[in-house]
């Protein structure tokens, strides 16, 4: 078993990041100057006056897992959990994305966008976790109280800037956790894992907004003739930088990718499906498992369009 990190941030330094600019991280491209504006009308309709459509009017259909399932589960089995929770069987270990199992993306517990359905399998279920890997630290992607259970039965968290040192802050111990900018990683178990560019922003409060940095990721099994290349995209709006991971990386296997949360007055930091099948298409994808939906109430849309949508466009 290796592990090899390249290369080890110091805990608050970001300064050698191009990201990091005056305080705070910054996208690739800058928000164009004639995006839709986002007035006091929209918060209120998002808040207060979401179509009834936005949310399931019977339970979902979910199939249980259990952890003898998993334990005899076959090498590169995927499974997903929820929103951007996937669980994959790679090198024999297993690696989790995003893991969310609070009842509420929020952060309170009596407020906020709350989940359609339980996730398949209780935390406490799980088998030993090899690695959690994170995109960043919207409350939908980083659940405290999950990352806390969980810490005992993880070997590494890979994070990008200032979420590792929230983990540390957190109570994790900063032996597990490996922080990278872009297009910086490490290699595990054969297994090779590189943060790439994503185009959103961060934050969990009204005064941290960017001062951790937001990522997508590129997962590699190098190790045999059977080699494996799966893009985890994390959130992020349209840029031209899938199609400079995709000559970097690709073709890619599978493209786990962002559809859902989608709005006409924010397609710079969240794709609508038109823009997620060009990025699969631009990553030279084969197989894509469109994710970020079907959990949490997260915009205006219909909660099974962006399943209808990519579903029509992929054809």
């Amino acid at each position: 078993m290796t592990t090899t990190p390249t290369p080890a941030i110091a805990a608050g330094d970001y300064s050698a990041s191009p990201q990091f600019v005056q305080g705070r991280f910054h996208n690739l491209q800058p928000r164009p100057a004639n995006s839709p504006k986002i007035g006091a009308r929209l918060y209120w309709d998002f808040f207060f006056n979401k179509p009834a459509n936005s949310e399931p009017a019977q339970p979902l259909p979910v199939l249980p897992l259990n952890r003898l399932l998993l334990l005899q589960a076959p090498e590169r089995s995927l499974y997903r959990l929820g929103h951007s929770t996937l669980l994959m069987k790679l090198r024999g270990g297993w690696w989790l994305t995003d893991p969310v199992f609070a009842q509420r993306a929020s952060p309170l517990s009596f407020i906020g966008p709350k989940r359609f359905h339980a996730p398949p399998i209780a935390l406490a279920d799980l088998p030993r976790i090899r690695g959690v890997i994170l995109s960043h630290d919207h409350y939908d992607h980083l659940d405290r109280d999950a990352v806390l259970a969980l810490a005992p039965q993880v070997e590494v968290f890979l994070c990008t800037l200032g979420v590792g040192d929230r983990l540390v802050a957190w109570g994790i111990p900063a032996a597990k956790v490996q922080q990278y900018d872009w297009w910086q990683g490490t290699h595990i178990d054969g297994l090779r894992f590189t943060a790439t560019p994503a185009q959103h922003f961060s934050g969990r409060s009204l005064r941290d907004g960017n001062r951790t940095l937001w990522a997508s990721w590129v997962i590699e099994d190098l190790s045999s003739a059977r080699g494996l290349r799966v893009f985890f995209s994390g959130d992020s709006g349209y840029f031209d930088g899938f199609a400079e991971i995709g000559r970097r990386f690709g073709p890619f296997d599978l493209t786990l990718m962002e559809t859902g949360a989608y709005n006409a007055h924010w397609p710079y930091v969240h794709m609508l499906p038109e823009q997620t099948v060009q990025a699969h298409t631009d990553l030279q994808g084969r197989w894509l498992l469109p994710i970020h939906n079907g959990t949490f109430n997260l915009s205006m849309h219909a909660w099974w369009d962006p399943f209808e949508r990519v579903h029509a466009l992929a054809k």
